[in-house]
């Protein structure tokens, strides 16, 4: 993760270089990049964060971020210093006129950010680091690009080179750049001919970017290879230690045969981990990325036909996982609980749901915790004839305790320790039932009598270990989800299973853990978009004292959705928290584009006095630059993550998916649409006007 870091800045500080094309003007904003880190480390340490994935990987993208407003100030005043002015003046000329804009792309980011801040449950809690980090790095970056940016601007920039002192690079540099600027300003006019068409094609943005939400499979956190595998052995329930023990160190014997594994570790018995002496534990440690080709998952695939090949023991692997939110250690990734007060219909309608999941091809590694199959002993007393012999209850008592117990009858003391004896029948632990012919109990005359003639044994079925939820009797069940298969599909798979097969209402179930909370996101994802949305709208009316102009900075958001989205889908991932997370950092990232349009334009028009289209026509053209850069110091900002490899890679893939496939899908679209949107509601809004004025004199 921290090479992934170190990545991201040299990418961001390349395309400062491309564009700006001197040493002297890339160093001003790559300035900013590790004054915004430094100081966001400082304010972590006071709010007592931690390096971790999540503030690592809300680093990694403020480096895309934090830049954004230096590149603006800096092109700005490049701007003015290659139209004639001296690097003073142009510094005090172009922060002075952009000033408002930084502001206006700052609040407005970290406005987007201030729902996450607000987030329930666990989910919350966990990206409340990420969303505070992420806001500390994007305000000290405001702060360095509104005052050292201009001062260093005014220091180092130089007048424009003339012809005969530019390098190839900087010819050839600057003749791409505008023959992109020229480019797209032909574009541009063709775009704003066809208004409607255009008009029609943002429109049909928002109605297909609802219908791949409709699409795109769900879920919750990605499953991550940290190059640890759990293993939970479970055997029969009747099953003795000892044998127990053979057929843990057969699973042991074939996982260690696999090649991409380093060494395990195991252990049985009943202790804090294993509620039953038929449960046991592994701990399989993977060899590091760079020594095998398979993932984790894909290693369990290949381990599990072999070890189902062995009888008497079934193992589960569920891999270890950076990122969880489990309060228990499951079989599985995925916990699924029936509780009810009436054992009896637990049991039953437990058993019925297991078989019937089972039998789903989308489900895989269908168990339940429910260990009703045990053995117990029941020892039954001839009262009558141990009364007729003499024999009490407690002579039987006493000599069961003799021959299977832990009665102490002496201590051995020596000059350096002490030793306890235990009294033990010979091959006490090998026997069974079949004992009572061996023991003898004492009578009240001093004879002795086979405990067998006074009593017989009868087996039973018990249960090992009974589950609790709510003081209710409870079955855990556990599940994995088929390859291919996103958790929102598994859940619609157990909903409909439960209906199909009439579960009672005196039985109640619930999802737990991951899954519980993967249904509580499905209901809060969409409210914290809109709640991003509505926060930057506010933001934004307050800054631009308009109700019409944040709507047209919103209207760039469909098309970032698009693109995330349909990188989603293209790349097989589901969209889950982290790419959630990701879209809501496009929202902010991609109104910078209308954001830079609309100032420059209102500018014109005020202080210019020129009519809409032309004001919005120069504008495009002014500041496509800056947006061409500050797009691509966020996307490559981004690559690093998206081309994540090594432990817990998994997790940052999809953030770096979604706003790479958002930025280059919003980047084409939005420098067209915006310009057309705006002269739209431009136009509706002098109508309004109009109106309003014609009811005044009236």
């Amino acid at each position: 993760m921290q090479h992934e870091l170190l990545i991201a800045i040299a990418l961001v500080v390349m395309v400062t270089f491309l564009f700006l094309r001197r040493f002297s003007a890339t160093i001003i904003p790559s300035v900013a990049v590790p004054l915004s880190l430094i100081g966001t480390f400082g304010v972590m340490y006071l709010a007592g964060f931690s390096i971790n994935n999540l503030t690592l990987m809300a680093l990694t993208v403020a480096t895309g971020f934090v830049v954004d407003d230096a590149i603006v100030m800096l092109e700005n005043i490049a701007r003015y210093i290659e139209e004639g002015d001296s690097p003073l003046q142009a510094a005090l000329k172009g922060a002075k006129q952009i000033g408002f804009t930084l502001v206006s792309l700052t609040l407005s980011l970290i406005a987007v950010l201030i729902p996450l801040l607000f987030m329930a449950d666990v989910v919350g809690r966990l990206f409340r680091e990420f969303a505070i980090t992420l806001a500390v790095a994007i305000l000290i970056s405001l702060v360095v690009s509104l005052t050292l940016t201009p001062m260093m601007c005014a220091r180092l920039l130089k007048r424009e080179p003339t012809e005969d002192e530019q390098g190839r690079f900087y010819r050839a540099s600057g003749a791409w750049i505008d023959w992109l600027i020229a480019a797209y300003g032909r574009k541009l006019q063709w775009v704003l001919r066809h208004q409607p068409l255009t008009l029609l094609v943002a429109v049909g943005s928002l109605v297909l970017t609802v219908v791949l939400y409709l699409a795109v499979p769900k879920g919750f956190f990605p499953v991550q290879d940290t190059g640890v595998i759990q293993g939970i052995s479970e055997a029969p329930q009747s099953i003795s230690f000892a044998a127990m023990s053979e057929r843990q160190q057969e699973l042991a014997k074939v996982i260690l045969a696999d090649p991409a594994v380093e060494s395990l570790s195991s252990y049985i018995g009943v202790d804090g981990d294993n509620a039953t002496l038929n449960s046991g534990r592994l701990l399989i440690n993977l060899k590091p990325h760079n020594e095998r080709d398979d993932s984790a998952s894909e290693i369990i695939a290949r381990l599990q036909p072999q070890l189902d090949r062995l009888v008497g023991i079934r193992l589960f692997m569920p891999p270890v996982q950076d990122l969880t939110i489990e309060d228990r250690v499951s079989r599985t990734q995925y916990q699924f609980s029936l509780s009810s007060p009436d054992a009896e219909l637990l049991t039953l309608w437990s058993g019925r749901l297991v078989e019937a999941l089972a039998r789903q091809p989308e489900l895989t590694d269908v168990a339940s915790d429910l260990q009703d199959k045990g053995l117990q002993v029941y020892l039954v007393i001839d009262r009558d004839a141990a009364s007729r012999l003499g024999v009490s209850v407690s002579n039987i008592t006493d000599a069961l305790y003799d021959a299977f117990g832990q009665r102490q009858i002496s201590t051995i003391y020596t000059q350096a320790s002490q030793y306890r004896v235990v009294l033990q029948a010979q091959s006490g632990e090998k026997i069974g039932p079949q004992a009572l012919d061996q023991i003898h109990v004492k009578t009240t005359d001093g004879g002795q009598v086979r405990l067998s003639s006074l009593a017989r044994v009868e087996e039973r079925q018990a249960q090992l270990a009974i589950a609790h939820i709510g003081q209710f009797p409870a079955v855990m069940m556990s599940f994995n989800l088929a390859p291919g298969v996103a958790l929102g599909h598994g859940v619609e798979v157990i909903e409909k299973v439960q209906h199909d097969i009439g579960m009672p209402v005196g039985v109640q179930t619930e999802f737990q853990g991951a899954a519980q909370a993967f249904q509580a996101s499905l209901s809060s994802t969409l409210l914290l978009i809109l709640a991003a949305g509505v926060t930057m709208y506010i933001v934004l009316g307050v800054l631009y004292e308009s109700y019409i102009h944040p709507i047209t900075i919103l209207s760039t958001l469909p098309s970032a959705a698009i693109g995330a989205l349909l990188a989603l889908i293209l790349s097989g991932n589901d969209l889950g928290m982290i790419a959630i997370i990701g879209i809501i950092l496009l929202i902010g990232i991609v109104k910078k584009n209308a954001i830079m349009m609309i100032d420059f334009a209102l500018d014109a028009e005020r202080n210019q006095g020129i009519d809409p289209q032309t004001a919005i026509y120069q504008a495009a053209l002014l500041r496509f630059r800056p947006i061409l850069m500050t797009t691509l110091a966020a996307l490559f900002g981004a690559v690093p993550l998206m081309l994540a490899t090594g432990s817990g890679a998994e997790l940052r893939q999809p953030l770096g998916l979604v706003m790479v496939g958002g930025l280059l899908m919003s980047q084409v679209l939005t420098l067209f649409t915006t310009p057309v949107i705006y002269l739209y509601f431009d136009r509706l809004g002098r109508r309004f006007a109009r109106v309003d004025g014609k009811e005044v004199q009236a």
